[in-house]
């Protein structure tokens, strides 16, 4: 008894939220479909508004070169940041030696 009240409660839920129209509205659009597509869940999935196959495919690859820019980009940032912190540490100890040397000359 308790499982068909899930049942129940379950398909009221499907029904109140839309699902159940969504998808008889594509199933009844591959039904009407003269030519069949040779994939009936891609056809299910780009009617309901997901990416087909080979645009998840096109995705993937997209992500894939755009993670290895990303990549030497950040390569690229840390080199920089190095050089610039050796550039800062060269500039403190030439600032220094100014500073160290203006001193021996006053002493002088």
């Amino acid at each position: 008894m308790e499982r068909e009240a899930k049942k129940e409660s379950f398909r009221k839920y499907l029904e109140s939220s839309g699902v159940l129209d969504a998808l008889t509205k594509v199933l009844v659009a591959l039904y009407e479909e003269n030519d069949k597509p040779s994939s009936a869940l891609e056809f299910v999935q780009q009617k309901l508004g997901g990416p087909s196959i080979s645009d998840y495919e096109k995705l993937q690859a997209e992500k894939s070169d755009l993670q290895m820019k990303y990549d030497e980009l950040l390569e690229v940032h840390r080199e920089t940041c190095r050089q610039l912190e050796e550039l800062r540490s060269l500039k403190v100890s030439t600032n220094k030696d100014f500073a160290d040397g203006d001193k021996q000359k006053d002493g002088l």
